[in-house]
């Protein structure tokens, strides 16, 4: 997170901490983890017509009950914010969501050397919604609030192992100084990864209002489809804070998920309250991977 845009980074800091506790997951039997298999392709999977269909009308689409979706094992998902090394003037708290370049080199290493694959939203969506298969060790990479290391570090760390990512992008810092640019943004699109909505200038959902809705939501998500030329149903709550009230307002709009962080699921809309974990600054590659297997 980009603290001169965020008068709440404070919050940000507090929350931080439960972000990265252990979760429960729920409990599946042998059949929801046989289903994790898929042919793929460069370590991710091969589009489905499922896939391709579900860029259609959103109000159109058949979804699953709650409880299917709750019962099938959850994919790892872990959130990175920026990529750069630390510096003096960097708090201990910003260090969580500053991962140094050699750590987040290492993290990628691991992952390709344990035999995870990475998947992109609407491949989430399929196994969620209609079980469909995934690979095996599915991981989803996502990367917060538009820094430009995304770009410049992240992205080309990540084509050394054939791996996509979901971009999740606040509006109001493209084209300023250390994020990315309306061309990067196309680029990392273009490239096969996915670019999600992450509101315009980050502000806490739970205290959205009448035209806020328009200007977080609405606005950001037609400004990222027109730089994209794709169709945007992805967000990401800024700081992982959601509330009942928000879901609706996102399906309005286009959605057909949204990620949290480390908070319990909804119950009844599990598709807009998918978890993601903090991948800290602190985390040494075998510190990721346990917490990928005790938090999923």
């Amino acid at each position: 997170m980009k603290y001169s845009f965020l008068p709440l980074f404070a919050a940000a800091v507090i929350f931080t901490a439960g972000c990265q506790s252990k979760s429960q997951s729920n409990s599946t039997d042998k059949n929801t983890k046989d289903s994790l298999t898929a042919t793929t392709d460069g370590g991710n999977t091969l589009p489905t017509e499922e896939t391709q269909a579900a860029t259609g009308d959103i109000s159109k689409m058949k979804v699953a009950d709650a409880k299917t979706i709750l019962a099938r094992k959850q994919v790892p998902i872990l959130c990175y914010h920026q990529v750069r090394d630390w510096r003096p003037k960097d708090s201990k708290g910003a260090k969580d969501y500053i991962i140094p370049i050699a750590t987040f080199k290492d993290h990628m290493k691991m992952l390709a050397d344990s035999g995870y694959h990475t998947i992109l939203p609407d491949q989430l969506y399929d196994y969620l919604n209609n079980g469909t298969q995934l690979p095996s060790k599915p991981i989803m990479l996502t990367f917060d609030d538009t820094d430009l290391d995304q770009f410049t570090i992240a992205a080309p760390e990540m084509k050394k192992y054939g791996f996509k990512g979901v971009f999740f992008v606040m509006t109001v810092s493209i084209g300023r100084p250390n994020y990315m640019s309306k061309d990067q943004i196309k680029a990392l699109s273009d490239m096969g990864h996915v670019i999600g909505s992450h509101t315009w200038d980050h502000h806490n959902v739970k205290k959205y209002q009448g035209q806020d809705w328009v200007t977080q939501i609405e606005k950001p998500t037609k400004t990222l489809e027109e730089i994209t030329g794709k169709d945007i149903h992805h967000f990401a709550y800024p700081f992982g804070l959601w509330n009942p009230e928000a879901i609706p307002e996102l399906k309005k709009r286009g959605m057909k998920s949204a990620f949290i962080l480390a908070t319990k699921r909804d119950e009844n809309d599990p598709l807009f309250t998918i978890r993601r974990i903090i991948a800290s600054g602190y985390w040494s590659s075998k510190t990721l991977s346990n917490s990928i297997k005790n938090s999923f």
